[in-house]
């Protein structure tokens, strides 16, 4: 009983002066306790109990909130807050409870979870969180912002990447704080200490609350550092310490990987930067999107990027033998290649290599002289001679990825398409996509960028996002839909045998200018994986129909995936064409309808698109996707009680649909019913808080109810967020200064490039 006293006695002292000798004390003590509990665990259970009551915990937090207050005071007494009062993350949005600032002191250390959570700290210290803050990838960027407009505009970046500089006010001229953390990024204790999510905006959008690795028996979190044996006493209340529900959902990792540009960052306007997580809600993972091209089970960020596995070490959070990783494979290799994380860089590349992320279809041809598609290949019969010019066609699908293929930070990642034509010798006859012996793309390659500009139509290299203005193309392919890449060649007229055509996708992260701005030109080449490929052979003469692939999608989907592409390349008479083959192969699919449907929807055909939907809804009189199409036609005929209808029904099954919402709101507004049509546009906005025609309608709809205040505050968010009508300009001044690429911004283009004369190192994984 002495001991524990003694325990209680000194706990405040540890939370007011003495958290760093912890590390210090804790071996000897430790084990101290050990030797006793052994000798007689059931007899000391009550005794631990009783030092966690009210009036101790009380005196805890009181003591936490006194050093917090000395040390907020100190640190605002030369605070820049140059974005207001108390705004102490702004440009970002991290917040904490109690709305001042958090001693650093304050977030045990990854060492200290790492004591007993081995296999977590292990995969953690290789993953990005550990490292979002010291690489050079991220320093070479951020620095030039605070070079350029002040380290309190690092704030935004920071939000994310390094919250206990933020919130413990490091991040001002003259700071006073110790940035030891720097080198810890993420701790485990930052994202184990948020305690509320604000809206999905990101770029931060969290509430951190004062880290606790235990509550009392009432569940008052108790601040401060605590001995092991105190926590393996109360396995319970540690859990409840350091865990969320609200962990484990897409919305928790929306807080950091969703972003945009505000205006207290670039003096000009609101600009979306990446949406990650907007993107998994529209796929088909989200089972929140009725209007997804494809279905599948409900999956969350953390079932792709945390996926369970055996622990190889002591873990304690490890269920039924496996452990939710703590290593978020995903994209990025240059962080682990460049610390030498071996194993962290072979957990990347496996996850990237899984194969079934993408589909690759090479899917038909067409001859210069004959405007017929000879497709699907090997379903087809064709001829083919030396001398002719052959246009290749390559639907590239994002099949199962919950985002878009590049997502984030697309300017500075490659991802390419690698198209390759070689004859019986291996002769190369056309090469696109290669790398040139400086280490840099194909400049002519097909590419899942963008290209950010500036105000003087210039690349925004560096990533000095603070200057975008305008963005000249955006080739990313969306969750669940698919690309249509054209490349022209042409058969040598000594051919003979056998051609073989073979497309890959690549990917290397980062860009080759990127790492040259970061280490110079002379630096080892970084990783280039290839995340899926595929080669058909085509005989000069003669070729007949040949047995599927199995790796190759069913013919019926082979069209499918075409429609789409065409689709989102406005080519509207070859969607319908591809999708009547579809139902021609699949009649019982009730989709081929409702994309026959949509097409002319887009084509603005309404009367026709109703054959289609409602063929669609023969099959299926509850297809949500045929519904909220039919709806839309409903409208274009004034049958505004139909297309209410239809839209509620489409609610009934997906309530956080954005696009049902958001025709619904316009819906009741056109008939005059403001309420119910405010009550979609925020019903909407509680989705998306960044959407326009919600900020739009709530402006009129507040005015006209008389609520001022919130009337002027939607206005003002719609007139920042909307597109600036003279920013196409800056793009088209881009795309002026670089024809080499201009073709990119066109939805259809041919790659019709010269073959490759020069020495070339072929792509693939280096």
């Amino acid at each position: 009983m002495l001991m524990f006293s003694k325990w209680a006695k000194t706990r405040r002292e540890w939370v007011v002066g003495n958290r760093r000798r912890l590390a210090v004390v804790r071996v000897t003590y430790v084990s101290l306790v050990c030797v006793l509990l052994a000798a007689s665990v059931f007899a000391f259970l009550p005794r631990i109990q009783a030092h966690s009551d009210k009036s101790e915990t009380q005196q805890t937090i009181a003591d936490e909130a006194a050093v917090r207050k000395e040390y907020a005071d100190k640190v605002s007494k030369t605070y820049n807050f140059a974005f207001g009062k108390g705004n102490i993350s702004t440009p970002g949005n991290a917040a904490v409870q109690g709305d001042t600032f958090l001693e650093p002191d304050a977030f045990p250390t990854a060492d200290y979870c790492g004591h007993c959570h081995k296999e977590a700290y292990h995969q953690w210290r290789q993953s990005l969180h550990s490292n979002s803050f010291r690489t050079p990838f991220y320093r070479t960027s951020v620095n030039i912002l605070i070079r350029t407009k002040g380290i309190e505009f690092s704030r935004h970046c920071d939000s994310c990447h390094n919250p206990i500089a933020v919130l413990g006010g490091g991040l001002t001229q003259s700071s006073i704080v110790d940035r030891k953390f720097d080198q810890d990024g993420l701790t485990c204790t930052t994202c184990h200490s948020v305690q509320k999510l604000q809206s999905t905006l990101g770029n931060g959008g969290y509430v951190m609350g004062v880290p606790a690795v235990l509550v009392d028996e009432n569940g008052t979190r108790i601040p401060g550092l605590v001995p092991d044996s105190e926590i393996l006493a109360h396995l319970d209340r540690h859990s409840k310490a350091v865990m969320q529900t609200f962990y484990r959902t897409p919305e928790f990792c929306s807080a950091c990987h969703k972003a945009n540009l505000p205006n207290p960052l670039n003096d000009y306007k609101f600009i979306r930067a990446f949406t990650a997580y907007d993107e998994w809600q529209n796929s088909k993972f989200s089972q929140r999107n009725p209007l997804t091209f494809y279905q599948a089970d409900f999956t969350s960020c953390q079932g792709c990027h945390m996926k369970r596995a055996s622990n190889a070490l002591p873990e304690p959070g490890a269920k039924n033998g496996t452990f939710a990783s703590h290593r978020w494979a995903a994209g990025n290799t240059a962080v682990p290649f460049y610390y030498g994380f071996d194993e962290q860089l072979e957990k990347t590349v496996e996850f990237l290599k899984t194969g079934n992320y993408l589909n690759v279809d090479l899917f038909g041809i067409r001859k210069s002289n004959d405007d017929k598609l000879i497709a699907p290949l090997g379903s087809t019969a064709f001829t083919l001679a030396p001398g002719e010019v052959v246009q290749a066609m390559a639907v590239i699908q994002n099949k199962n990825i919950g985002h878009s293929l590049i997502p984030e930070v697309r300017d500075l990642y490659e991802a390419w398409v690698e198209f390759v034509v070689t004859d019986s010798n291996g002769k190369e006859i056309y090469h696109s996509g290669f790398i040139k012996p400086d280490g840099k793309l194909d400049e002519r390659a097909h590419s899942f960028t963008n290209r950010p500009v500036n105000t003087d139509g210039v690349f925004v290299d560096n990533h000095k996002v603070w200057t975008i203005h305008s963005v000249a193309y955006d080739n990313s392919i969306q969750a669940g839909r698919s690309t249509l890449i054209r490349y022209e060649f042409r058969v040598p007229s000594d051919a003979k045998g056998t051609l073989t055509m073979t497309a890959k996708v690549n990917y290397r992260h980062l860009r080759q200018s990127y790492l040259n701005n970061v280490f110079g030109e002379d630096h080892v080449a970084y990783p280039i994986v290839e995340l899926a490929s595929r080669s058909r052979t085509l005989n000069l003469g003669e070729n007949p129909v040949s047995a599927p692939d199995p790796k190759d999608n069913a013919d019926w989907m082979r069209w499918n995936n075409l429609g789409i592409s065409y689709l989102d390349q406005l080519q509207y008479s070859d969607a319908i064409q591809a999708f009547s083959q579809v139902v021609k192969l699949r009649p019982d699919y009730a989709d081929g309808y409702t994309n026959i449907g949509l097409t002319n929807i887009e084509w603005e055909k309404y009367a026709s698109a109703r054959g289609g939907l409602e063929k669609a809804l023969e099959l299926n009189p509850n297809n949500a996707r045929a519904l909220y199409y039919l709806a839309l036609v409903e409208r274009r005929a004034g049958n505004s009680d139909a297309e209410v209808e239809d839209l509620k029904k489409v609610l009934a099954q997906y309530p956080q649909s954005r696009d049902a919402r958001r025709e619904l709101g316009i819906s009741y507004y056109q008939q005059r019913k403001p309420q119910e049509a405010m009550e979609q546009f925020e019903a909407l906005q509680a989705i998306d808080p960044d959407d326009l025609a919600a900020h739009y309608n709530l402006a009129l709809l507040y005015r006209r109810a008389g609520m001022k205040e919130k009337a002027k505050e939607q206005s003002a968010k719609f007139v920042t967020k909307k597109i600036d009508p003279g920013a196409p300009t800056y793009s088209l001044d881009f795309l002026r200064k670089h024809p080499e690429i201009s073709i990119e911004s066109s939805p259809w283009h041919v790659h019709r490039d010269a073959p490759h004369a020069e020495a070339v190192v072929a792509g693939g994984e280096h």
